[in-house]
């Protein structure tokens, strides 16, 4: 029955089928629980809605685990920093168990198969969107300003072969998918879209993101108001360069959604009289001083636009265009600058919650209509760009070969012979790449998938898996991000709340069950650094004024703190 197992009735009764319901946690008195701080982070979960519609999309056949207890020992190993749920193999199955009031949590293997029931229909998908219309709506202060970016995931594996993706942190061109993540301005995460073979942050947001975010988007402005005011929007998409498109500027602006994206083509540099110092304060809270400058500006297909430009102390000018006209403009230039907190959002994530890590080994097919860059073509396009770089480096020494000695003819012919050769070379190349583009022309640019040569077919990897591990990726960073918010006054740097959390969950703590009062006392040991106390007792009360029950007890959780 594998190290740990006490409840061996139990186990018995749902190896052949005979245990009605899921074993109730019942926790026992212990001292030192191995990561027992983890228990903290219960109420943020419970609130962020770990267990919210749970029961409404996801149904586990009998057996030992209820489905809240799978719920929490995954959110609790992605809190503590355990980065795949093979990690598990070398961790302690009983101290994990200790934590959900059982005597141990499932095998790698039985996690996995329970994983997998658990993902086998629609059931991921829809209880992620009902998690993001909650989010959405409890706070809309935060979803009227939307942040919109891909994150190429790298796959190394040998399961089937991708479609290369340039990734830019790494400078390369790998195999991979990306993932387009939707989040609020400090970062938090709404939803997540994955792409097996990327058609464009435009064509994402078009047809993946916009037809989401119209269910569960809470009403801003009602009709008669759009109507009375034609340049007035519903809500702002901030995105990358990659987003640039005047046509795509003038769609959304018809649906009424203004876009807030960095210039692509700035043009010559403002006079720096027109900048003026204004006193703004940062997504982050951090008050600062920025000079900026604002005008109108004329795109290519005639829609006018507000141009913002911030100039650095180096002289340097950053462009930012929006299709929002009745905001500010310091909250516009604040927002734009914001989208760095989405950036941090994938670098924390990648480093502390494996954001990038398999969650299994399964692929999937590919959608038959899904059309893919043809390899034909891709071939021709770069041959044509090494034969255009070899050229133009060879114009270019054609144009440095000058006679500088006097005018001789032994001199006279080398030189001439050299020209010679050179503008043969160069004539070569530019009949080559008139070929190739003739070649290119008639070859078509898009394939789909089922008209792919044999050796280039391909497969996805699983979805349905990697979006639900995604989705309780998303509450835990919620969660950290709601206790951090908490604590980050009561520091002297604010800037460590996360590592002071990320030491909380990580902490010993003793477990005192109190049956007759109907209470769980969690007592964290004191951290190496005891200047944190302060910090923590402040979250001890602020957790206890939830007055939180443990799932399926009558349990109310007290925090405190102090040893043994």
């Amino acid at each position: 029955m594998g190290m740990g197992t006490r409840n061996v009735d139990a186990r018995l009764a749902a190896s052949i089928g005979q245990l009605e319901e899921p074993v109730i946690p019942d926790f026992q008195a212990l001292q030192d629980v191995p990561k027992g701080g983890v228990l903290f982070a219960l109420p943020a979960l419970l609130v962020t809605g770990l267990l919210k519609y749970s029961e409404n999309f996801f149904k586990l056949s009998k057996g030992y685990y209820g489905l809240d207890s799978l719920l929490i020992i995954l959110a609790f190993i992605a809190l503590v920093r355990v980065k795949s749920i093979e990690s598990l193999r070398y961790s302690a199955p009983g101290e994990w168990g200790k934590l959900i009031g059982l005597d141990r949590i499932p095998e790698v293997r039985t996690l996995r198969s329970k994983i997998k029931q658990l993902t086998q229909d629609e059931g991921p998908q829809q209880w992620s969107e009902a998690l993001c219309k909650e989010w959405m709506q409890s706070a809309p202060e935060q979803a009227s300003i939307l942040y919109i970016d891909g994150h190429v995931r790298v796959y190394n594996g040998q399961q089937t072969k991708l479609p290369r993706h340039h990734v830019a942190r790494q400078k390369l061109c790998l195999r991979a998918t990306t993932d387009y993540w939707v989040n609020a301005m400090d970062g938090q995460p709404f939803m997540v879209i994955n792409k097996a073979v990327d058609p464009g942050m435009i064509k994402v947001i078009e047809n993946d993101i916009l037809p989401q975010l119209e269910k569960r988007l809470p009403t801003f402005v009602n009709a008669e108001e759009l109507k009375s005011d034609p340049l007035l929007h519903r809500f702002t998409l901030v995105c990358d360069r990659e987003s640039y498109s005047p046509p795509f500027f003038k769609r959304m602006k018809a649906q009424r959604v203004a876009c807030l994206t960095y210039h692509k083509y700035p043009g010559e540099n403002w006079p720096e009289e027109e900048f003026l110092p204004y006193a703004v304060t940062l997504s982050s809270g951090e008050q600062t001083q920025l000079n900026l400058a604002e005008r109108g500006h004329c795109l290519s297909n005639g829609l006018w636009v507000r141009e913002i430009r911030k100039l650095s102390q180096k002289g340097h000018q950053t462009s930012i265009i929006g299709t929002d006209y009745r905001s500010e403009m310091i909250p516009l230039a604040v927002a734009m600058f914001a989208r760095w907190s989405q950036e941090n959002f994938f670098k924390y994530c990648r480093e502390h919650f494996g954001l990038d890590k398999l969650v299994d080994y399964c692929i999937e097919p590919v959608s038959e209509s899904v059309k893919v860059v043809n390899p034909e073509y891709r071939r021709l396009d770069s041959q044509i760009r090494s034969s255009q770089g070899k050229l133009n480096r060879l114009l270019a020494r054609f144009a440095t070969l000058t006679l500088d000695a006097p005018i001789e003819p032994d001199k006279v012919e080398p030189f001439l012979q050299k020209k010679t050769i050179c503008q043969e070379e160069i004539e070569a190349f530019q009949v080559q790449i008139k070929t190739l583009k003739e070649k290119r022309k008639q070859t078509p640019h898009y394939l789909k998938v089922k008209d792919l040569p044999e050796e280039e077919q391909f497969q996805q990897l699983s979805t349905k898996s990697k979006h639900f591990i995604d989705t309780i990726k998303m509450i835990a960073y919620r969660a950290e991000t709601a206790m951090a918010n908490l604590l980050r006054e009561t520091l002297s740097r604010p800037d460590e709340v996360r590592s002071l959390l990320r030491a909380i969950y990580s902490s010993e703590a003793d477990l005192i069950p109190d049956h007759e009062q109907g209470t769980l006392t969690v007592k964290l040991h004191h951290l190496a650094n005891r200047s944190y106390d302060v910090a923590i007792q402040k979250l001890c009360d602020e957790l206890n004024s939830t007055e939180t029950k443990f799932p399926r007890t009558n349990l109310r959780m007290i925090f405190k703190l102090g040893s043994k």
